[in-house]
């Protein structure tokens, strides 16, 4: 019985199908962590580039 309980043990361990799931989690955590902590930064950036857009748009079609 011990022998079944470290192989299946042994077994676990050595599965790494689960790994890219687990690691691909922690970085979408890591990523919403950081929109949050720099949303201000990321609008204001944001909102720029389109003003500068929309701008350049009506120079170009003049």
């Amino acid at each position: 019985m011990v022998q079944r309980i470290r192989h299946l043990a042994e077994a676990f361990w050595m599965d790494e199908e689960g790994i890219g799931v687990v690691e691909i989690i922690l970085i979408l955590v890591v990523l919403i962590g950081l929109v949050v902590i720099f949303q201000a930064q990321i609008e204001a950036l944001v909102t720029d580039a389109f003003e500068r857009i929309m701008g350049d748009t009506g120079t170009i079609l003049e």
